[in-house]
């Protein structure tokens, strides 16, 4: 057995960051992890390149049932202090929209700097290790792995969503939380694509591939305006992957196909212009010309010249453009997800160390608490600020 003042489980974002932050402070720290490799999530994010962080990065890009319980992580540890860091490192990145940060080479550059931090504070890091049970005892906690046992002062949970389980995702952190008598939310595949019920998929298909700008709403009024983009399954894209964490089962999602444009006004002034040029010609220049077709075949988009539109019909299919309704079938669930809605109540923790207010010395950081960001490098954040204020309390 071994004995040490912290066990992390899980190497991801949030382990790793509070394991170098704890090894600073002079702790004797061992981060276990059932991957081969560690931070397996933060090597295939962003396409290989990670959206390591946000620059605008505030308490109104999360999702939690508590709303306050963000701030004081994120006010203690900003975008600005994780893009300092990766600059002692010399990180190559670039900016993208919307205060998006990525690598401008790889992932596993991202990875070599928190291992590098890992190893600078005399981290301990053993991959291939499963955890199989966690007991209490006077002297703390008591992990046993498939490697050996590990008797701990502080032990953190890290361990991630169920996402991806392909990458090894797991429930242990909720069944830790459920042992010590923690309130675990419902969990919910969240940032994923929608996939459609098969009628809409045959009227769509052949749309593949077809991406267009557009603003998209959920039932409870939250609305993104990015792209969106047909797949086989559905409908994904940025504006659609924002949504889906608005979205629940059985809700319809309303999106305006031209959100830069007041088509009422356009198809008026083609009337006076361009009154002999047919509907779907005119409106191939504003739409996918694929995706006309389709609604000219559904009958939505009438097949005739421009001029012969009345006031009823250019409102009519002004009002369909500017508020397509659909309704998905599901989501294409936890595989493709990028994060996981739910876990851990935050009631359950401190907002400033993440530590259980029922169980002395067990602490939960990262994705598998009920924390969930936007799309664009927030949930990165919460994970660097998360560990960040952890590593200072275990």
């Amino acid at each position: 057995m071994i004995t040490t003042d912290v066990l992390i489980i899980g190497a991801g974002a949030a382990g790793l960051m509070c394991a170098a932050q704890a090894g600073y402070r002079g702790k004797n720290v061992v981060v276990v992890d059932m991957g081969k490799k560690p931070a397996r999530k933060v090597l295939i994010s962003g396409g290989g390149r990670a959206n390591f962080t946000n620059e605008g990065a505030s308490p109104e890009n999360y999702l939690c049932q508590n709303p306050h319980f963000v701030k004081s992580a994120l006010s203690r540890y900003s975008a600005q202090d994780f893009i300092d860091l990766v600059d002692r490192h010399g990180l190559q990145y670039h900016h993208k929209t919307l205060g998006q940060l990525f690598c401008d080479d790889s992932a596993q550059d991202l990875v070599d700097i928190l291992m590098t931090e890992c190893e600078w504070a005399g981290v301990q890091v053993n991959l291939r290790t499963e955890v199989l049970s966690v007991t209490k005892n006077n002297q703390g906690y008591l992990v046993t792995t498939t490697d050996k046992s590990y008797q701990c002062k502080s032990l953190v949970v890290a361990a991630g969503g169920l996402t991806m389980p392909k990458l090894g995702a797991t429930p242990i952190g909720y069944k830790i939380a459920e042992q010590f008598d923690l309130n675990v939310l419902e969990t919910l595949a969240a940032l994923v694509p929608f996939t459609l019920h098969d009628h809409d998929k045959q009227r769509f298909d052949g749309l593949s591939g077809i991406s267009l700008l557009t603003e998209v709403t959920s039932e409870d009024g939250t609305s993104f305006k990015e792209n969106i983009l047909f797949t086989h399954r559905g409908l994904s894209g940025p504006a659609i992957l924002q949504i889906s964490s608005f979205w629940r089962a059985g809700q319809a999602v309303t999106i305006n196909l031209l959100p830069e444009h007041n088509l009422s006004d356009t198809l008026t002034q083609w009337q006076s212009e361009q009154g002999q040029k047919s509907v779907k010609n005119l409106l191939a220049t504003l739409l996918p010309k694929r995706f006309v077709e389709v609604l000219v075949k559904d009958g939505i988009i009438a097949d005739k010249p421009i001029k012969q539109l009345n006031h009823p019909e250019i409102k009519q299919l002004s009002d369909y453009l500017h508020a397509w309704q659909i309704k998905p079938n599901g989501t294409e669930g936890y595989r493709t997800a990028e994060v996981t809605l739910g876990g851990v109540n935050t009631d359950e923790l401190s907002s400033k160390t993440f530590e259980s207010k029922k169980q002395p010395g067990l602490f939960f950081i990262g994705e598998v608490i009920d924390v969930t960001g936007w799309l664009g490098g927030y949930n990165f954040q919460f994970c660097w600020a998360s560990g960040f204020a952890c590593g200072q309390a275990v």
